[in-house]
């Protein structure tokens, strides 16, 4: 029997006044609670109770384990009480892992609304487009797109986004608009500077995609949008990143046509589906809410904007 529970029988023997009613109390036998007292004293080398044939009465070191034992007691009450309310209430620090342009263009414009609902929560945004370690980096909530990273993490979809290719007005003037997959080549074509799928094109009629090849590239597709919208060549990036931007008609899509049909999913990635934290809870719902239930691409983007 472990300590707590040995201090537990004692307190036990105090509040009845007898080794019998305790046992009473606690469902055990009289010689059974008498052995354990014996045990503790035994441990503790003094004695703790001094017995007669008619009753017990604590000694002087029995006086202080039972002073100190309830305000043990009264500590794990304490304890248990705060990690209920933790477990009831979303509240605390929440640490989220987003690739750069969905948490800018997506979660930023929404996030007021998802703080006036969960005041009690706090909540940090680790922004990168490559993967991280969520429990060495104590990250509640990853949003990532592509292959998962761990398949011992628990992935939701989120929603999916087309990629589209897209220039300026003014590149589309000097330039031309490429028409095929042929015409690609004759075009400066911006992408990214590190090794991804993402630099090469699907199209309808080029089953194994597009290269993109030119003389500018960036490791954020943010940089690219810019260079692309003053007019340094095409990109291709995705949806819920460039809507504003081509509805305002500083981007133009091409090759709509022979763009593929499918959408690139996101997902939610946590470490638990069975043991979610009510802050990890919250902000799941609240993601569903803004982005789970709309049609794929553009329209599913549009109440979040």
């Amino acid at each position: 029997m472990n300590q707590l529970a040995e201090l537990e029988v004692f307190i036990a023997v105090v509040e009845t006044g007898s080794f019998s009613a305790a046992a009473r109390r606690l469902s055990r036998t009289p010689s059974a609670v008498s052995k354990l007292v014996s045990r503790m004293e035994a441990r503790l080398r003094t004695l703790l109770f001094e017995r007669t044939s008619r009753e017990v009465r604590l000694t002087e070191a029995g006086h202080t384990l039972h002073r100190e034992g309830l305000r043990v007691l009264e500590a794990l009450t304490e304890a248990e009480s705060a990690l209920q309310l933790h477990a009831e209430d979303a509240r605390g620090t929440l640490r989220v892992h987003s690739i750069f342009t969905f948490a800018k263009y997506q979660l930023a414009p929404v996030m007021t609304e998802f703080m006036y609902e969960n005041p009690e929560i706090r909540v940090e945004f680790l922004l990168n487009n490559d993967p991280l370690d969520m429990v060495e980096h104590n990250i509640d909530v990853a949003i990532h797109s592509g292959a998962l990273p761990d398949s011992s993490l628990i992935a939701r979809r989120l929603l999916g986004s087309r990629w589209i290719i897209c220039a300026s007005p003014d590149y589309l003037r000097r330039h031309g608009t490429p028409a095929t997959p042929e015409d690609l080549a004759a075009h400066n074509c911006l992408n990214f500077t590190h090794r991804t799928h993402w630099n090469t094109w699907p199209l309808t009629t080029a089953p194994r995609g597009v290269k993109a090849v030119g003389t500018l590239a960036a490791d954020q597709g943010d940089m690219l949008m810019q260079l692309a919208i003053h007019g340094a060549g095409l990109v291709r990036l995705a949806e819920f990143h460039i809507r504003g931007e081509i509805e305002a008609g500083r981007l133009v899509p091409v090759l709509q046509a022979l763009q593929p049909d499918h959408a690139e999913p996101l997902f939610m990635i946590y470490k638990s589906r069975k043991y979610l934290t009510p802050k990890v809870q919250a902000f799941i719902d609240f993601l569903d809410r803004r982005f789970g239930h709309a049609p794929e691409g553009l329209a599913r983007i549009s109440r979040a904007r």
